[in-house]
């Protein structure tokens, strides 16, 4: 039975509905349907108190944004752009198209096309989240992905220039400053000036957000996002101080960002909670991750693993750390998470940054049902079919006439009829009497 040193609520995907964003969010994405551009450029005046001649960047733009950063942050950027694309291409390499033989002459196909056009949300705001424009980008350019629209919106007036070089390097077809609502929707419905995309991924604000959800449908989106949330599966053999400053490093994502230590041993728990105490004064975040500890922070304590790991899987959470004598076994134990993060050396900030995971990923218990943003995402997986056998085209034709007559469904069986009777001359009273009426015609 789990005892609770340190309990909170747990949020939920009906926790994200809020009806005044919901409503703001749709009277923006009308305006944009039927103003275009001067909707775009009045709401970009509004909430970002931004109106340069033209959102896109030239070329030579951008090369010059470039051109202020240091030398050590562009080739940062470049490392970890190897590692994003590494591991994209492994995925992308491990989905092969198939064809196979069922029936004589019947061949059954299965490929996979990317979309012509997917757009990339990266977010500024407090922190610009430089790292998405990796996770986006190039995911959707290793996909095969020929136009890729990416947005982010100016930080303060200014333009973000780390987050652009980002674009630029991960190979962003048209880049543009320009953020919230009025960036996603453009992306999604498309304006004189920006062509609309099939597909949009990236996370951003509830706004963002709910732009995302109330525009699903009309293109793809990667997935829903909601605030940032670690787990840590940790027994008698765990650093408490480690533990501590994992759980600090993703409450400081924002002030509802769920931060939870499952862990078989009491004492751990206790100093975990004392460091945590003792670290958040003087963390410069403090601001949102003493607020997402103080609200939504817990610290549970499980008779044993089995138990820990089934605690895990009912919170179903984006970042689940495992900090065990043997933290490989979680890959058997457990199912439903984000993503792992095997042992002490392996931290959540490395997927967020550096290690070449992708960091978008499922949160409020979505990834019981789904994993996060992956070349896959870019891709339909399309199918074709084609027979060449005239038998087999009879075989199929008749048992799809009796099949679709169960249904009801007569114009269908018809069609299986008419192959039938093509290649077996087969009598079927409805040809008869359609020949019939033909010959009587003539």
């Amino acid at each position: 039975m789990p005892q609770y040193l340190k309990s909170a609520p747990t949020k939920t995907f009906a926790d994200t509905a809020q009806r005044d964003v919901a409503e703001r969010v749709h009277a923006i994405i009308d305006d944009i349907r039927q103003d275009g551009d001067v909707a775009v450029r009045r709401y970009a005046e509004q909430f970002d108190n931004w109106s340069p001649e033209s959102y896109r960047l030239s070329d030579e733009e951008v090369e010059r944004i470039m051109g202020t950063l240091d030398a050590q942050v562009i080739a940062d950027i470049e490392f970890v752009q190897a590692q994003v694309r590494r591991f994209a291409q492994a995925q992308r390499d491990s989905l092969t198209d198939i064809e196979i033989e069922t029936l004589p002459g019947v061949r059954l196909g299965q490929k996979h096309v990317p979309v012509r056009a997917a757009g990339a949300y990266i977010p500024g705001g407090k922190y610009p989240l430089t790292a998405s424009a990796h996770m986006t980008i190039i995911t959707a350019k290793v996909a095969g992905v020929p136009r890729v629209v990416a947005c982010t919106p100016p930080i303060r007036g200014e333009i973000p220039a780390a987050t652009i070089a980002a674009m630029k390097l991960a190979g962003a077809d048209e880049i543009y400053v320009l953020g919230g609502v009025q960036a996603v929707a453009a992306m999604a419905v498309g304006t004189d000036t920006i062509a609309p995309v099939n597909l949009i991924a990236g996370p951003g604000n509830a706004y963002v957000a709910e732009a995302k959800r109330q525009l699903f449908g009309e293109v793809g989106i990667d997935l829903f996002a909601g605030p940032t949330e670690i787990l840590i599966v940790a027994d008698e053999s765990a650093d408490p101080f480690f533990t501590a400053v994992d759980l600090l490093s993703q409450a400081e994502h924002g002030p509802e960002s769920p931060a939870v230590l499952v862990t078989t041993s009491r004492a751990l728990g206790e100093q975990v909670i004392d460091w945590i105490e003792r670290l958040l004064p003087n963390l410069p975040t403090r601001d949102y991750a003493e607020p997402a500890w103080r609200d939504w922070g817990q610290v549970i304590v499980a008779d044993d693993l089995d138990e820990a790991y089934r605690i895990a899987d009912e919170f179903a959470f984006e970042h689940v750390q495992i900090f065990t004598a043997n933290p490989r076994e979680a890959l058997t134990r457990m199912h439903d998470y984000g993503a792992l993060f095997l042992g002490e050396d392996t931290c959540v900030s490395y997927g967020d940054k550096v290690i070449g995971t992708n960091h978008v990923l499922p949160t409020l218990g979505a990834a019981r049902y789904t994993g996060g943003l992956w070349v896959g995402k870019y891709l339909r997986t399309v199918t074709y079919q084609e027979i060449t056998d005239d038998a087999s085209s009879a075989k199929l034709g008749e048992i799809c006439g009796r099949a679709a007559r169960v249904e009801f469904f007569e114009g269908h069986a018809r069609s299986g009829d008419a192959r039938a009777w093509r290649h077996t001359g087969k009598t079927f009273g409805w040809i008869d009497d359609a020949h019939a009426v033909e010959a009587s015609a003539r």
